[in-house]
Protein backbone atom coordinates (compact mmCIF):
# COMPACT_ATOMS: atom_id res chain seq x y z
CA UNK A 1 0.00 0.00 0.00
CA UNK A 2 1.28 3.46 -0.89
CA UNK A 3 2.25 5.90 1.83
CA UNK A 4 1.20 9.54 1.63
CA UNK A 5 4.52 11.33 1.51
CA UNK A 6 8.09 10.21 0.88
CA UNK A 7 10.68 11.21 3.46
CA UNK A 8 14.27 11.60 2.32
CA UNK A 9 17.66 12.59 3.67
CA UNK A 10 20.23 14.37 1.52
CA UNK A 11 23.96 13.67 1.55
CA UNK A 12 25.60 16.50 -0.35
CA UNK A 13 23.68 19.76 -0.88
CA UNK A 14 25.48 20.89 -4.00
CA UNK A 15 24.20 21.65 -7.48
CA UNK A 16 22.37 18.36 -8.10
CA UNK A 17 21.30 17.67 -4.53
CA UNK A 18 19.96 21.12 -3.69
CA UNK A 19 19.14 22.70 -7.03
CA UNK A 20 17.58 19.68 -8.73
CA UNK A 21 16.26 17.12 -6.24
CA UNK A 22 15.76 19.65 -3.46
CA UNK A 23 14.00 22.01 -5.86
CA UNK A 24 11.63 19.23 -6.95
CA UNK A 25 10.71 18.59 -3.33
CA UNK A 26 9.97 22.26 -2.77
CA UNK A 27 7.66 22.28 -5.79
CA UNK A 28 6.00 19.00 -4.78
CA UNK A 29 5.74 19.07 -0.96
CA UNK A 30 2.88 16.58 -0.90
CA UNK A 31 5.01 13.96 -2.65
CA UNK A 32 8.46 14.19 -1.04
CA UNK A 33 10.09 16.07 1.82
CA UNK A 34 13.71 16.25 2.94
CA UNK A 35 14.02 15.83 6.70
CA UNK A 36 17.80 15.91 7.20
CA UNK A 37 20.99 16.91 5.41
CA UNK A 38 24.70 16.19 5.60
CA UNK A 39 26.77 18.93 3.95
CA UNK A 40 30.26 20.14 5.01
CA UNK A 41 29.87 23.61 3.43
CA UNK A 42 28.20 25.70 6.13
CA UNK A 43 26.57 28.18 3.76
CA UNK A 44 25.06 25.46 1.55
CA UNK A 45 23.91 23.50 4.59
CA UNK A 46 22.15 26.52 6.10
CA UNK A 47 20.52 27.44 2.79
CA UNK A 48 19.16 23.91 2.36
CA UNK A 49 17.83 23.84 5.91
CA UNK A 50 16.13 27.20 5.41
CA UNK A 51 14.60 26.14 2.10
CA UNK A 52 13.25 22.86 3.47
CA UNK A 53 12.42 23.73 7.06
CA UNK A 54 14.97 21.29 8.49
CA UNK A 55 15.71 21.76 12.18
CA UNK A 56 19.37 22.35 13.13
CA UNK A 57 19.57 19.00 14.95
CA UNK A 58 19.07 17.23 11.63
CA UNK A 59 21.81 19.13 9.82
CA UNK A 60 25.36 17.80 10.09
CA UNK A 61 28.68 18.19 8.32
CA UNK A 62 29.59 14.50 8.10
CA UNK A 63 27.33 11.87 6.55
CA UNK A 64 28.78 9.25 8.92
CA UNK A 65 27.04 11.02 11.80
CA UNK A 66 23.73 11.18 9.98
CA UNK A 67 23.71 7.51 8.96
CA UNK A 68 24.72 6.42 12.46
CA UNK A 69 21.40 7.71 13.77
CA UNK A 70 18.20 5.64 13.79
CA UNK A 71 16.61 5.44 10.35
CA UNK A 72 14.49 8.56 9.83
CA UNK A 73 13.36 8.40 6.20
CA UNK A 74 12.49 6.14 3.30
CA UNK A 75 15.51 6.92 1.16
CA UNK A 76 18.90 8.59 1.13
CA UNK A 77 19.97 10.78 -1.78
CA UNK A 78 23.73 10.48 -2.31
CA UNK A 79 24.88 13.63 -4.13
CA UNK A 80 28.47 14.06 -3.00
CA UNK A 81 31.44 14.52 -5.34
CA UNK A 82 32.08 11.68 -7.79
CA UNK A 83 34.79 9.87 -5.86
CA UNK A 84 32.72 10.04 -2.66
CA UNK A 85 29.53 8.30 -3.84
CA UNK A 86 30.18 4.68 -3.03
CA UNK A 87 30.91 4.84 0.72
CA UNK A 88 27.73 6.70 1.82
CA UNK A 89 25.63 4.60 -0.56
CA UNK A 90 26.91 1.38 1.01
CA UNK A 91 26.43 2.80 4.50
CA UNK A 92 22.89 3.93 3.70
CA UNK A 93 21.98 0.43 2.50
CA UNK A 94 23.39 -1.00 5.73
CA UNK A 95 21.27 1.49 7.68
CA UNK A 96 18.12 0.28 5.95
CA UNK A 97 17.54 3.04 3.42
CA UNK A 98 16.66 2.78 -0.23
CA UNK A 99 19.33 4.76 -2.10
CA UNK A 100 18.97 7.36 -4.83
CA UNK A 101 22.46 7.82 -6.16
CA UNK A 102 24.13 10.32 -8.44
CA UNK A 103 26.32 8.96 -11.18
CA UNK A 104 28.96 7.74 -11.41
CA UNK A 105 28.52 5.20 -8.64
CA UNK A 106 32.23 4.35 -8.56
CA UNK A 107 35.22 4.15 -10.89
CA UNK A 108 36.18 0.81 -9.34
CA UNK A 109 34.69 -2.32 -10.93
CA UNK A 110 34.83 -4.34 -7.71
CA UNK A 111 33.01 -1.62 -5.78
CA UNK A 112 30.28 -1.54 -8.41
CA UNK A 113 29.70 -5.27 -8.07
CA UNK A 114 29.79 -5.05 -4.26
CA UNK A 115 27.12 -2.32 -4.28
CA UNK A 116 24.85 -4.41 -6.47
CA UNK A 117 25.34 -7.45 -4.22
CA UNK A 118 24.63 -5.48 -1.03
CA UNK A 119 21.43 -3.97 -2.48
CA UNK A 120 20.21 -7.47 -3.35
CA UNK A 121 21.18 -8.80 0.08
CA UNK A 122 19.34 -5.99 1.90
CA UNK A 123 16.34 -6.06 -0.43
CA UNK A 124 16.70 -2.33 -1.11
CA UNK A 125 16.62 -0.28 -4.27
CA UNK A 126 19.63 1.58 -5.61
CA UNK A 127 18.21 3.99 -8.16
CA UNK A 128 20.95 5.63 -10.19
CA UNK A 129 20.30 9.06 -11.64
CA UNK A 130 20.37 8.06 -15.31
CA UNK A 131 17.83 10.77 -15.98
CA UNK A 132 18.01 10.54 -19.79
CA UNK A 133 15.85 7.41 -19.66
CA UNK A 134 13.06 9.64 -18.35
CA UNK A 135 13.17 12.32 -21.01
CA UNK A 136 10.16 12.44 -23.36
CA UNK A 137 12.68 12.28 -26.22
CA UNK A 138 14.44 9.02 -25.35
CA UNK A 139 11.20 7.54 -24.03
CA UNK A 140 9.63 8.07 -27.45
CA UNK A 141 12.65 6.68 -29.31
CA UNK A 142 12.54 3.55 -27.15
CA UNK A 143 8.77 3.24 -27.71
CA UNK A 144 9.22 3.36 -31.51
CA UNK A 145 12.06 0.88 -31.37
CA UNK A 146 10.19 -1.61 -29.17
CA UNK A 147 7.12 -1.32 -31.42
CA UNK A 148 9.20 -2.60 -34.34
CA UNK A 149 8.85 0.59 -36.36
CA UNK A 150 12.30 0.11 -37.94
CA UNK A 151 12.37 -3.69 -37.92
CA UNK A 152 15.32 -5.34 -36.23
CA UNK A 153 17.89 -2.91 -34.86
CA UNK A 154 21.34 -3.30 -36.44
CA UNK A 155 23.39 -0.28 -35.41
CA UNK A 156 23.30 2.85 -33.23
CA UNK A 157 25.18 6.13 -33.58
CA UNK A 158 25.09 8.55 -30.67
CA UNK A 159 26.84 11.91 -30.25
CA UNK A 160 27.19 13.91 -27.07
CA UNK A 161 27.73 17.57 -27.84
CA UNK A 162 29.22 18.75 -24.56
CA UNK A 163 29.24 22.48 -25.54
CA UNK A 164 32.36 24.60 -25.40
CA UNK A 165 31.23 26.55 -22.28
CA UNK A 166 30.22 23.38 -20.40
CA UNK A 167 33.61 21.79 -21.02
CA UNK A 168 35.34 24.93 -19.78
CA UNK A 169 33.11 25.23 -16.72
CA UNK A 170 32.97 21.63 -15.51
CA UNK A 171 35.89 19.77 -17.08
CA UNK A 172 38.64 22.38 -17.35
CA UNK A 173 38.05 24.79 -14.49
CA UNK A 174 35.57 22.82 -12.42
CA UNK A 175 35.19 19.81 -10.18
CA UNK A 176 35.48 17.19 -12.94
CA UNK A 177 38.69 18.46 -14.52
CA UNK A 178 41.05 15.81 -13.12
CA UNK A 179 40.67 12.08 -13.46
CA UNK A 180 42.56 11.32 -10.22
CA UNK A 181 40.14 13.51 -8.22
CA UNK A 182 36.92 12.31 -9.85
CA UNK A 183 36.79 9.86 -12.76
CA UNK A 184 37.56 9.64 -16.47
CA UNK A 185 35.47 11.87 -18.73
CA UNK A 186 33.77 8.86 -20.34
CA UNK A 187 32.44 7.86 -16.92
CA UNK A 188 31.84 11.28 -15.35
CA UNK A 189 30.00 12.75 -18.34
CA UNK A 190 29.14 9.96 -20.72
CA UNK A 191 28.02 7.04 -18.54
CA UNK A 192 24.57 8.48 -19.38
CA UNK A 193 25.27 7.67 -23.02
CA UNK A 194 26.57 4.19 -22.32
CA UNK A 195 23.35 3.63 -20.35
CA UNK A 196 21.10 4.90 -23.16
CA UNK A 197 22.85 2.76 -25.77
CA UNK A 198 22.59 -0.30 -23.51
CA UNK A 199 18.88 0.43 -22.97
CA UNK A 200 18.21 0.82 -26.67
CA UNK A 201 20.11 -2.29 -27.73
CA UNK A 202 18.66 -4.51 -24.99
CA UNK A 203 21.60 -6.92 -24.96
CA UNK A 204 24.88 -7.40 -23.09
CA UNK A 205 28.00 -5.71 -24.47
CA UNK A 206 30.79 -8.06 -25.59
CA UNK A 207 33.56 -5.84 -27.05
CA UNK A 208 34.71 -2.25 -26.51
CA UNK A 209 37.33 -0.08 -28.23
CA UNK A 210 37.99 3.62 -27.76
CA UNK A 211 40.22 6.51 -28.85
CA UNK A 212 40.55 10.10 -27.64
CA UNK A 213 42.71 12.69 -25.93
CA UNK A 214 43.02 16.12 -24.35
CA UNK A 215 43.60 18.06 -27.54
CA UNK A 216 43.11 21.74 -26.79
CA UNK A 217 42.90 22.85 -23.17
CA UNK A 218 46.61 22.78 -22.34
CA UNK A 219 49.43 25.28 -21.82
CA UNK A 220 50.98 25.06 -25.27
CA UNK A 221 47.77 26.38 -26.79
CA UNK A 222 47.61 29.50 -24.61
CA UNK A 223 47.55 32.79 -26.56
CA UNK A 224 50.68 34.88 -26.18
CA UNK A 225 50.50 36.96 -23.03
CA UNK A 226 47.47 35.16 -21.57
CA UNK A 227 47.49 35.65 -17.76
CA UNK A 228 46.62 33.04 -15.16
CA UNK A 229 43.21 34.65 -14.59
CA UNK A 230 40.88 36.04 -17.24
CA UNK A 231 40.14 39.25 -15.33
CA UNK A 232 43.85 40.17 -15.18
CA UNK A 233 43.80 41.98 -18.51
CA UNK A 234 43.96 39.16 -21.04
CA UNK A 235 45.02 40.51 -24.48
CA UNK A 236 42.55 38.21 -26.30
CA UNK A 237 39.57 38.61 -23.96
CA UNK A 238 37.41 40.03 -26.77
CA UNK A 239 37.90 37.01 -29.03
CA UNK A 240 38.44 34.11 -26.62
CA UNK A 241 35.25 32.01 -26.41
CA UNK A 242 36.35 30.70 -23.00
CA UNK A 243 36.73 34.13 -21.38
CA UNK A 244 35.30 33.69 -17.87
CA UNK A 245 33.84 37.20 -17.85
CA UNK A 246 31.87 36.42 -21.03
CA UNK A 247 30.62 33.03 -19.82
CA UNK A 248 29.58 34.05 -16.30
CA UNK A 249 28.77 37.77 -16.56
CA UNK A 250 27.82 38.50 -20.17
CA UNK A 251 26.19 35.34 -21.49
CA UNK A 252 22.40 35.11 -21.41
CA UNK A 253 22.01 31.37 -22.05
CA UNK A 254 19.65 29.16 -20.03
CA UNK A 255 22.66 27.56 -18.36
CA UNK A 256 23.87 30.80 -16.77
CA UNK A 257 21.79 30.87 -13.54
CA UNK A 258 22.87 27.34 -12.65
CA UNK A 259 26.60 27.72 -13.27
CA UNK A 260 26.76 31.19 -11.71
CA UNK A 261 25.50 29.78 -8.42
CA UNK A 262 28.33 27.25 -8.55
CA UNK A 263 30.77 30.13 -8.83
CA UNK A 264 29.10 32.16 -6.08
CA UNK A 265 26.27 31.00 -3.85
CA UNK A 266 25.17 34.64 -3.47
CA UNK A 267 24.84 34.82 -7.28
CA UNK A 268 25.05 38.56 -7.81
CA UNK A 269 27.18 40.20 -10.49
CA UNK A 270 29.43 41.63 -7.78
CA UNK A 271 29.91 38.32 -5.95
CA UNK A 272 30.49 36.40 -9.17
CA UNK A 273 33.05 38.93 -10.39
CA UNK A 274 34.87 38.79 -7.07
CA UNK A 275 34.91 34.97 -7.14
CA UNK A 276 36.37 35.02 -10.66
CA UNK A 277 39.31 37.22 -9.66
CA UNK A 278 41.18 34.42 -7.90
CA UNK A 279 38.75 31.52 -7.77
CA UNK A 280 38.95 28.38 -9.89
CA UNK A 281 36.27 29.47 -12.36
CA UNK A 282 38.20 32.64 -13.24
CA UNK A 283 41.29 30.78 -14.41
CA UNK A 284 42.50 30.85 -17.98
CA UNK A 285 41.48 27.53 -19.55
CA UNK A 286 45.04 27.09 -20.81
CA UNK A 287 46.55 27.48 -17.36
CA UNK A 288 44.46 25.00 -15.35
CA UNK A 289 45.50 21.63 -13.93
CA UNK A 290 42.94 19.65 -15.96
CA UNK A 291 43.77 16.31 -17.58
CA UNK A 292 40.48 14.73 -18.73
CA UNK A 293 39.92 14.32 -22.47
CA UNK A 294 38.04 16.89 -24.54
CA UNK A 295 37.09 14.47 -27.33
CA UNK A 296 36.63 10.69 -27.44
CA UNK A 297 35.03 7.99 -29.58
CA UNK A 298 33.82 4.54 -28.47
CA UNK A 299 32.87 1.47 -30.53
CA UNK A 300 30.71 -1.30 -29.06
CA UNK A 301 29.53 -4.76 -30.08
CA UNK A 302 26.67 -6.60 -28.36
CA UNK A 303 25.64 -10.23 -27.91
CA UNK A 304 22.70 -9.82 -30.29
CA UNK A 305 25.01 -8.60 -33.07
CA UNK A 306 24.10 -4.92 -32.83
CA UNK A 307 27.00 -2.47 -33.12
CA UNK A 308 27.15 1.05 -31.71
CA UNK A 309 29.41 4.06 -32.04
CA UNK A 310 29.59 6.99 -29.65
CA UNK A 311 31.30 10.36 -29.98
CA UNK A 312 31.83 12.86 -27.18
CA UNK A 313 33.20 16.27 -28.14
CA UNK A 314 33.67 19.54 -26.25
CA UNK A 315 33.83 21.68 -29.35
CA UNK A 316 30.17 22.23 -30.10
CA UNK A 317 27.91 25.27 -29.83
CA UNK A 318 24.97 23.73 -28.01
CA UNK A 319 24.97 20.96 -25.48
CA UNK A 320 22.77 17.96 -26.08
CA UNK A 321 22.68 14.67 -27.89
CA UNK A 322 21.84 13.33 -31.31
CA UNK A 323 21.07 9.70 -32.09
CA UNK A 324 20.55 7.52 -35.16
CA UNK A 325 19.14 4.00 -34.94
CA UNK A 326 19.39 1.90 -38.08
CA UNK A 327 17.09 -1.09 -38.50
CA UNK A 328 16.22 -3.62 -41.17
CA UNK A 329 13.02 -1.80 -42.17
CA UNK A 330 13.79 1.83 -41.38
CA UNK A 331 15.70 4.36 -39.32
CA UNK A 332 15.15 6.76 -36.44
CA UNK A 333 17.09 10.03 -36.35
CA UNK A 334 16.68 12.40 -33.43
CA UNK A 335 18.01 15.57 -31.81
CA UNK A 336 17.35 16.01 -28.09
CA UNK A 337 17.80 19.80 -28.10
CA UNK A 338 15.47 20.29 -31.04
CA UNK A 339 13.05 17.83 -29.41
CA UNK A 340 12.53 16.28 -32.81
CA UNK A 341 12.49 12.69 -34.08
CA UNK A 342 12.34 11.54 -37.71
CA UNK A 343 11.04 8.02 -38.45
CA UNK A 344 11.72 6.77 -41.97
CA UNK A 345 10.18 3.64 -43.50
CA UNK A 346 12.27 1.99 -46.23
CA UNK A 347 9.31 0.26 -47.94
CA UNK A 348 7.29 3.42 -48.49
CA UNK A 349 10.07 5.99 -48.50
CA UNK A 350 8.05 8.13 -46.14
CA UNK A 351 9.45 10.11 -43.23
CA UNK A 352 7.31 11.03 -40.25
CA UNK A 353 8.50 13.91 -38.09
CA UNK A 354 7.59 13.74 -34.41
CA UNK A 355 7.92 16.97 -32.46
CA UNK A 356 7.79 16.78 -28.71
CA UNK A 357 7.11 19.53 -26.21
CA UNK A 358 9.46 18.67 -23.39
CA UNK A 359 10.63 20.83 -20.53
CA UNK A 360 13.69 22.70 -21.89
CA UNK A 361 15.40 22.60 -18.50
CA UNK A 362 16.60 19.79 -16.30
CA UNK A 363 18.09 17.38 -18.83
CA UNK A 364 15.25 18.02 -21.31
CA UNK A 365 12.63 17.00 -18.78
CA UNK A 366 14.57 14.00 -17.52
CA UNK A 367 15.15 15.35 -14.01
CA UNK A 368 11.43 15.86 -13.43
CA UNK A 369 10.51 12.45 -14.86
CA UNK A 370 13.20 10.78 -12.80
CA UNK A 371 12.01 12.34 -9.55
CA UNK A 372 8.41 11.38 -10.24
CA UNK A 373 9.58 7.81 -10.71
CA UNK A 374 11.59 7.93 -7.48
CA UNK A 375 8.51 9.09 -5.59
CA UNK A 376 6.53 6.19 -7.02
CA UNK A 377 9.25 3.72 -6.06
CA UNK A 378 9.41 4.99 -2.50
CA UNK A 379 5.64 5.18 -2.03
CA UNK A 380 5.48 1.46 -2.86
CA UNK A 381 8.56 0.70 -0.69
CA UNK A 382 10.38 -0.69 -3.70
CA UNK A 383 7.59 -2.90 -5.04
CA UNK A 384 7.75 -0.73 -8.14
CA UNK A 385 11.38 -0.74 -9.26
CA UNK A 386 11.42 2.00 -11.85
CA UNK A 387 13.17 2.43 -15.17
CA UNK A 388 16.76 2.59 -13.96
CA UNK A 389 18.21 0.20 -11.42
CA UNK A 390 21.59 -0.83 -10.13
CA UNK A 391 22.09 -3.94 -12.30
CA UNK A 392 21.84 -2.10 -15.62
CA UNK A 393 23.73 0.87 -14.21
CA UNK A 394 26.61 -1.35 -13.13
CA UNK A 395 26.80 -2.78 -16.65
CA UNK A 396 26.84 0.63 -18.33
CA UNK A 397 29.48 1.86 -15.86
CA UNK A 398 31.64 -1.17 -16.66
CA UNK A 399 31.31 -0.40 -20.38
CA UNK A 400 32.58 3.14 -19.69
CA UNK A 401 35.50 1.81 -17.64
CA UNK A 402 36.33 -0.66 -20.40
CA UNK A 403 36.30 2.19 -22.92
CA UNK A 404 38.81 4.12 -20.84
CA UNK A 405 40.98 1.02 -20.50
CA UNK A 406 40.91 0.66 -24.29
CA UNK A 407 41.72 4.32 -24.86
CA UNK A 408 44.66 4.34 -22.48
CA UNK A 409 46.14 0.94 -23.33
CA UNK A 410 45.32 0.76 -27.03
CA UNK A 411 43.49 -2.54 -27.24
CA UNK A 412 40.01 -3.95 -27.69
CA UNK A 413 38.46 -4.98 -24.38
CA UNK A 414 36.55 -8.25 -24.17
CA UNK A 415 33.81 -7.61 -21.62
CA UNK A 416 33.56 -11.18 -20.35
CA UNK A 417 37.17 -10.94 -19.15
CA UNK A 418 37.11 -7.30 -17.99
CA UNK A 419 37.81 -6.73 -14.31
Amino acid sequence: METNKVKAILIGAGQRGAQVYGAFARRNPNDIVFVAVAEPDEARQKEFCRDHGICPDNAVEDWHELLARPKMADCAFVCTQDNQHIAPAMAALQAGYHVVMEKPMSRNADELRELKALAEEKGKLVTVCHVLRYTPFFSKVKELLDAGKIGQLQSVQQIENVAYWHQAHSFVRGNWRREDETSPMILAKSCHDMDIILWMVGSHCTKVSSFGSLGHFKAENAPEGAPEYCLDGCPVSDTCPYNAERIYLQSKGVHVPVIRKVVSLENTDESVREALRRGPYGRCVYHCDNDVVDHQVVNLEFENGVTASFTMCAFTWDGGRTIKLMGTHGQIVGDVEKDEIELTCFATGTTTTIRLNADPEGHSGGDKGFMRDVVRQMKTDGAYTGRTQVASSVESHLIALAAEDSRVNGHTVMMDAFV
